[in-house]
């Protein structure tokens, strides 16, 4: 690709202005014809495909035990000290009014107003403080009908009680307090966390880039150009992914916009900075803006859309997921990032030779000559340009590369055999804040009642007209609290359901280890019951059994997803490097910095936050992420150092490499960390977990792995590092530095 080339096409004196107005009718006509992804999202897409067990066994349970009866609200009636006369009459004087009047889009409530005072008293907790009552919502209403109707039941007790009960301590106090929960209260508190989040994140996103580019580079122009980029980007992704959205291509999450928008500002900054940084040194050599920017673009973009091709192979591996979730990340995230290569090496270079030298104002870079005229004409002295030296980091990994690999790997080693102790969770309830209304009231439920209560598991039979006795064989398991009696199904009477309620928190992953157990004492019962084939004639249905599918189906998808990535980017390396050697170390390190990683995050969360666990979805998101974005920094220097060392002894060819592209890659790791950090910021969980252990990957990267590890092990390998491509005469002739 030649100076006259792809780079005047981009950023010529005419064709800047093009590719300006291309980019300006692109965006603008996109948004106008196509929705922005924002108005797509679906936040209640499925996680499991058809063929799960769980899922089977909730479309039985569906025709066989289906009830009328629509999707429930849990008002949770708390007082300290236990709750009053006059408590129990308000519930009953408020369901009397729901029952007369209902809430907007109310399906129906159970009749407390018409029964005794003595009946209600029985529905409370053991200690007399806590009473759960339902209200039921039509099955089709969406998160924002629901929380019309919720808005409603609020008013009405607000109302009744004389009182704000739902801004009233939950847990300590003597006021009567009441919490919204169940999955109505759930999806409501869930729609409105990501809500919150998206502009939040946007503006957070926004400042931290604007701040870090400032105080690095300390132009404001320069600051805006990433910025500008990184909009225009985003401008054309949004309704392209909208429209895929539309058309039922792919299914969108809030969940994936936020990580998405983080991915662009973050990956996004760092493409164009490599391109920057490139055309800043050069201007220091070439007089001409045109000529320094050219070979800026020529010398940057083939290592640009090398790192950018790696990171949309990665992400659409994701594609190979069977978990909603993860399926559901690859084509917003490998577009976006596919996108933001194009602007990368499009758009950014025609700013920049459009706004020429004044993008670095005010320390404008000059050549020396330039320098002298422009002191000659102010009637100053030359300034006296200081010989560059290589930094501390760049000497010392060819003085020093035996100890430098032996500390980082130690360090490094360490951290990560703290990965090892890493637990994980699948309840979604644990990645609301504690303080959330419905996160308030399932934790009273589970205190005050048996937590198994809170989700029964379902396990359903084909008898085949025959005696079972798995009611009794149930009821003698040592974590099972009660079993209901036996129910027919309503369409074939020999489908039996019992309704199991556990003796443990049903979303704790002692819960799920229990599924395969009732699966196989259910299948004992039908076979000494003379069922034949008893293994096609279970179903277990329930948060239970579904979070254990959930579970299953990710390890499934980690132990496919991973090595395919690892697979490609190998593959990626080595025709980019033509080098078996270098492909297999720089394959090895950015692994390892993901286990440190892992381990480093696992340190903060567990330790420093307090979590017991981390959501069981990070290690496969942190990953894909990690891997790719860590594997850019090791191609850039690389590629910086294969270009010397044509040229000049390999020592002195990583002395440079590391020196030139040291404060870029420092630079650009510190934008894509704190942009990553600033998902911290959020209230949901998942995405602080998230955020810290990808941040933490991406520190680990910039600060030890690729200034010391990678340059060290290429100095301790000399000529074995580019193995089997061929040397230059500088590397025969030359084995060192010049001492």
């Amino acid at each position: 690709m030649g100076d006259s080339g792809y780079g005047r096409w981009v950023a010529g004196k005419r064709s800047k202005w093009i590719t300006l107005a291309v980019w300006v009718i692109i965006v603008g006509v996109l948004s106008a014809i196509w929705p922005m992804v924002n108005s797509e999202v679906q936040n209640n897409a499925a996680n499991l495909d058809d063929a799960k067990p769980s899922v089977q066994a909730e479309r039985i349970a569906e025709e066989q035990f289906s009830s009328d009866a629509g999707v429930p609200a849990l008002l949770v009636w708390h007082r300290e000290g236990g709750l009053k006369d006059d408590d129990l009459q308000h519930v009953q004087k408020v369901y009397a009014g729901w029952s007369a009047n209902p809430v907007p889009y109310q399906d129906s409530v159970p009749p407390f107003h018409q029964m005794p005072a003595a009946a209600l008293k029985a529905m409370l907790s053991e200690d007399q403080s806590t009473l759960v009552t339902p209200v039921l919502f039509e099955k089709s209403a969406d998160s924002d009908q629901l929380k019309e109707g919720v808005e409603q039941l609020k008013s009405g007790i607000t109302h009744e009680t004389g009182q704000d009960p739902f801004t009233a301590s939950h847990n300590s106090g003597s006021d009567l307090s009441v919490r919204v929960t169940g999955p109505v209260g759930i999806s409501i508190d869930a729609t409105g966390l990501f809500k919150n989040a998206d502009f939040k994140l946007l503006m957070s996103t926004v400042i931290l880039v604007l701040v870090i580019l400032l105080l690095i580079y300390r132009s404001p122009i320069l600051a805006l150009i990433p910025l500008i980029a990184v909009g225009f980007a985003y401008g054309a992704v949004s309704p392209l992914l909208g429209l895929m959205a539309q058309k039922g291509w792919i299914t969108v999450d809030s969940q994936a916009v936020s990580i998405m928008t983080v991915l662009l500002f973050g990956a996004g900054t760092d493409y164009c900075l490599f391109l920057i940084s490139h055309f800043r040194h050069l201007l220091k050599e070439e007089e001409s803006k045109t000529r320094a920017l050219l070979r800026a673009v020529t010398e940057s973009s083939g290592a640009i859309a090398m790192s950018g091709f790696t990171v949309v192979l990665s992400l659409l591996a994701l594609l190979l997921a069977k978990y909603g979730a993860y399926h559901r990340f690859a084509v917003p995230f490998s577009v976006s990032i596919l996108v933001m290569v194009i602007a990368s090496l499009t758009l950014v270079p025609a700013l920049l030779a459009i706004f020429g030298r004044t993008s670095f104002y005010p320390f404008v870079p000059r050549t020396p000559e330039m320098e002298e005229e422009r002191a000659r004409k102010k009637g100053k002295p030359v300034p006296a340009r200081k010989p560059k030296r290589p930094g501390f980091a760049s000497r010392l990994v060819v003085r020093r590369p035996w100890m430098i690999v032996i500390v980082t790997v130690i360090v490094l080693g360490a951290l990560a055999s703290v990965a090892s102790q890493v637990k994980f969770t699948y309840d979604i309830m644990s990645s609301f804040p504690k303080d959330m209304a419905s996160r308030e009231g399932f934790d009273t439920i589970g205190k005050q009642f048996s937590p198994g209560e809170l989700a029964p598991v379902k396990i359903m039979i084909d008898t085949e007209g025959k005696t079972d006795g798995l009611g009794q064989k149930l009821k003698e398991l040592p974590y099972v609290d009660e079993v209901s009696k036996g129910q027919p199904g309503s369409q074939n009477a020999n489908i039996i359901a019992y309704d199991v309620t556990l003796d443990m928190n049903p979303y704790s992953s002692e819960a799920m280890d229990q599924i395969p157990h009732l699966r196989s004492t259910a299948e004992q019962a039908l076979q000494a019951a003379g069922v034949g084939s008893p293994a096609d004639k279970v179903w277990i249905s329930g948060q239970t059994a579904e979070q254990y599918d959930t579970r299953e189906t990710g390890d499934r998808d980690t132990m496919v997803i991973i090595p395919v990535v690892i697979g490609m980017i190998t593959l990626l390396l080595l025709v980019y490097l033509r080098s078996i050697t270098a492909t297999v170390y720089l394959m090895l390190t950015v692994i390892l910095s993901y286990f440190s990683a892992l381990g480093l995050g696992w340190l903060i969360i567990h330790y420093g936050i307090g979590a017991d666990a981390i959501q069981g979805a990070i290690p496969l998101y942190s990953f894909v992420f990690l891997v790719a974005l860590g594997e850019d920094y090791n191609i850039f220097m690389i590629s910086s150092i294969w270009k010397k060392r044509k040229h000049i002894p390999l020592k002195q060819a990583i002395q440079e490499g590391v020196s030139e592209t040291g404060s870029v890659i420092t630079s650009a790791g510190l934008i894509l960390a704190g942009t990553f950090a600033v998902l911290a910021s959020l209230p949901i969980q998942v995405l602080v977990q998230f955020g810290i252990i990808t941040a933490a990957g991406v520190l680990l990267d910039t600060f030890i792995v690729r200034p010391f590890l990678v340059p060290a092990i290429t100095a301790l390998l000399g000529r074995f590092a580019f193995w089997p491509s061929s040397h230059s005469e500088a590397e025969n002739t030359k084995a060192g530095m010049p001492s």
